[in-house]
């Protein structure tokens, strides 16, 4: 990969004078490709009984803010994003947005389109679906809703689960929403995704794990 697009694929708007040097650009474009590469790859493994919308949770279970965040994470990205940070912006702030789900979920998606630049598509493909493989398999064994199976363990309890966007990043066509999940009037739980759906259904399923630790 060229060391240009390897740099700004973690390289963070707020280091830049143009938000066209950051990872954006190349996030908007490794989301595609991120999509197409798992798509392809499901299709000849689901029935044919599978329709549309079953596939497209499916989907969208396997490369959800969350799963983006595992593989950055197996990957080593916080640490390159915390490498590539300038001087005088390292420290503790740059360490938690280096493990912020939202901002590995399009680190991880701006590598992707670096490759895709770099490599073409069915090179990346192929890796794509190898770094994401846990997270596809996961999706197949165990699709789920974990909207409604957050509000069924609350029922039993009498309780509630509220959504609140807490921040919107990105430009108008690649938005990234975090979203938090609130009980009882308190915080358990947040998770991200390129639409608000999407990011209740990260929270719902980090809520769940909150509340099984």
């Amino acid at each position: 990969m060229p060391d240009d697009l390897a740099r700004q694929a973690v390289t963070h708007a707020s280091w830049v004078e143009r938000r066209a040097d950051s990872y954006e650009r190349l996030a908007f474009l490794g989301d595609s490709v991120l999509g197409l590469a798992v798509t392809t790859h499901l299709w000849p493994r689901l029935p044919d009984t599978h329709g549309a919308g079953r596939l497209t949770k499916i989907r969208a279970q396997a490369v959800s803010g969350r799963s983006c965040r595992a593989v950055a994470e197996r990957l080593g990205l916080p640490e390159r994003l915390q490498a590539a940070a300038p001087p005088d912006v390292r420290g503790p702030a740059t360490e938690q947005l280096a493990h912020t789900e939202r901002v590995l979920a399009s680190v991880i998606e701006a590598v992707i389109g670096a490759c895709y630049l770099g490599f073409g598509y069915e090179e990346t493909a192929e890796a794509v679906v190898e770094a994401f493989e846990p997270e596809i398999d996961k999706a197949l064994d165990s699709p789920a809703d974990f909207k409604s199976a957050l509000q069924e363990r609350l029922a039993r309890r009498g309780e509630l689960v509220a959504y609140r966007v807490t921040a919107e990043d990105g430009p108008p066509h690649q938005r990234v929403f975090e979203v938090a999940a609130v009980i009882a009037g308190e915080e358990v739980a947040r998770g991200s995704g390129r639409s608000k759906k999407d990011a209740e259904q990260a929270a719902a399923e980090a809520a769940l794990d909150t509340l099984e630790a």
